[in-house]
């Protein structure tokens, strides 16, 4: 990695500009143009959740027609993630970056045009595709673009941009779902997309590494595919059908086959698609579990905050995005001063206490009670927000750090779909977890409240609306004995969620162990050169 020129060891000088190139490859300029479309995507994670239930009514959809408006584009991009940044290193991350931002418009356009479910779950699922292009684009075009003394900064500032895009979706969702219509909530990716793509064409440079490898991994990106899609179409379905049912354990069974025969395969090829040897550097190794385990304890939990907010407090789904504003905020202004700590002090210590605040906010958040005030809530979504953040540029700056420049697409995949992976197994096991403690504690709640008591079935389906913190109430039921139930399903909910928040804080406390044995790349001294770091 040491020996490598390449042409991005030269980014040092970009930041004076040659008068020839005018704005082309300017480093600040690059990643205003990147942060843009990758604001696209992060606000398209979270802003779609508000929209479901208005796209359900209008198009008249089921429940797992709803669902799969969600999961259809989880699982395209988790799947793709790591080929496409194999094909940001293969084509130039410029050109991938570019037809992932016209593509994701372009995308998002017709989704807003479609006339029924199956139509909108299909772009949905382009969507991802396209999204996958972006995102390990935009980590690459940085990587080649800053010197090392200034690359951490500006990866804290992609990751507060991503923070804050995440947590607005809430609010922007819910003002234009409110006041336009669910259709806008996509027809808004098309001026966004434009004005990526106009910047893009005027302002960013290709940069390529000359060890880039020359021919494509077809059977590795074949078995890589078919063990992701295994994977997260395992951990989707695994609350429906069960953890110790026989499909569940098929498709962990065939992801697990798949991984081992894309392991063998990857270290007989001349020119894989994954070089296992990336995977001989123990901090980029930590780096990739550290993701894992970050996205499973703040997506896993975050997923049921929502529901707290808005069923169990009442708030509509714009107050209840402004409620965890304290977290986007924390996000916004932790990003940037991790990314100067990393430079100063390096990537340990900072991540170590990173996922130490995390933890705590988890712990703290295990003791919300049906009644508590906004005041306590903000404190621990403000130390939520200020242990994430470090993770975010911590983490991207250890993986695709301590990868040569030619790798630095499949880097950024990596870093990418192991965040996606354990967002899913987060929500997967967290899910898991809050439907067993209701399933164990709902009857004898309902009955030590004088409720009459239900038959088996109705039972089962009062503690499906309980998981997510709602009241199994009809019109038909009285006022005095409504008031009940809701007490019922709130106490019993916020039970749930205090014991997942309680795993999520024990597995961030894992991540922190996890986080010692990162360490700052080889080659990223300041002065270092973009392409060593």
């Amino acid at each position: 990695m040491t020996s490598q020129t390449t042409v991005a060891d030269a980014a040092p000088e970009l930041p004076v500009p040659e008068p020839h190139k005018g704005l082309r490859g300017h480093p600040w300029l690059t990643l205003i143009a990147v942060a843009i479309g990758v604001m696209m995507v992060a606000l398209d994670g979270t802003i779609v959740a508000i929209a479901n239930p208005a796209i359900q009514k209008d198009l008249k959809a089921s429940l797992a027609d709803v669902q799969w408006i969600t999961n259809g584009y989880l699982l395209a991009l988790a799947v793709a993630l790591i080929t496409a940044g194999k094909l940001g290193d293969r084509f130039g991350h410029r050109q991938t970056f570019l037809v992932g931002i016209a593509g994701f418009a372009a995308a998002s356009g017709a989704i807003g045009l479609s006339g029924s479910v199956a139509t909108v779950v299909a772009f949905r699922v382009l969507q991802g595709l396209f999204g996958a292009l972006l995102m390990p684009a935009a980590l690459g075009l940085l990587r080649a673009t800053f010197p090392a003394e200034k690359l951490n900064m500006a990866i804290g500032i992609w990751g507060a941009v991503i923070g804050a895009s995440t947590a607005a979706g809430p609010i922007i969702g819910g003002l234009l779902v409110e006041h336009v219509n669910w259709q806008s909530v996509f027809f808004i990716n098309v001026p966004v997309g434009i004005v990526a793509l106009a910047l893009g064409l005027v302002i960013l440079k290709d940069h390529r590494a000359e060890n880039a490898a020359k021919s494509f991994d077809t059977p590795g990106i074949v078995l890589l595919s078919g063990a992701m899609f295994s994977l997260i179409w395992a951990l989707i379905k695994a609350p429906e059908w069960g953890w110790g049912d026989g499909m569940t354990l098929l498709f962990l069974g065939l992801a697990l086959v798949g991984f081992i025969a894309f392991a063998l395969w990857e270290s007989r090829v001349s020119e894989p698609l994954i070089p296992l040897g990336l995977f001989r550097s123990v901090p980029l190794s930590a780096g990739t579990v550290l993701m894992v385990l970050m996205a499973f304890a703040f997506l896993g939990g975050l997923f049921f905050v929502t529901f707290y907010l808005q069923n169990v407090h009442g708030m509509s789904p714009v107050d209840s995005g402004l409620r965890l504003l304290p977290l986007t905020g924390m996000m916004i202004v932790a990003s940037p001063l991790a990314g100067a700590l990393i430079t100063k002090f390096g990537p340990r210590i900072v991540l170590v206490g990173g996922m130490v605040c995390t933890a705590v906010a988890m712990l703290g958040m295990s003791a919300l009670e049906v009644d508590t005030g906004t005041g306590v809530m903000s404190v621990w979504f403000a130390l939520l927000g200020m242990g994430l953040a470090p993770v975010m540029v911590g983490a991207t700056e250890v993986i695709v750090g301590n990868a040569p420049l030619e790798h630095a697409g499949v880097a950024g995949g990596l870093q990418q779909a192991a965040m996606q992976v354990g967002g899913s197994l987060g929500t997967a096991v967290l899910g898991a977890v809050m439907a067993a403690r209701v399933d164990n504690d709902l009857p004898g709640n309902w009955a030590g409240a004088g409720l009459p008591p239900l038959p088996p079935e109705q039972m089962a389906k009062a503690s499906d609306a309980v998981s997510v913190g709602m009241a199994p109430v009809s019109e038909q039921t009285p006022p005095g004995v409504a008031a009940k139930i809701s007490d019922v399903a709130h106490d019993t909910f916020v039970s749930g969620m205090g014991l997942s928040f309680t795993v999520a804080g024990i597995v961030a406390v894992l991540a922190a162990l996890v986080a010692t044995l990162t360490k700052r790349g080889e080659n990223t001294q300041p002065g270092g050169g973009a392409g060593h770091v």
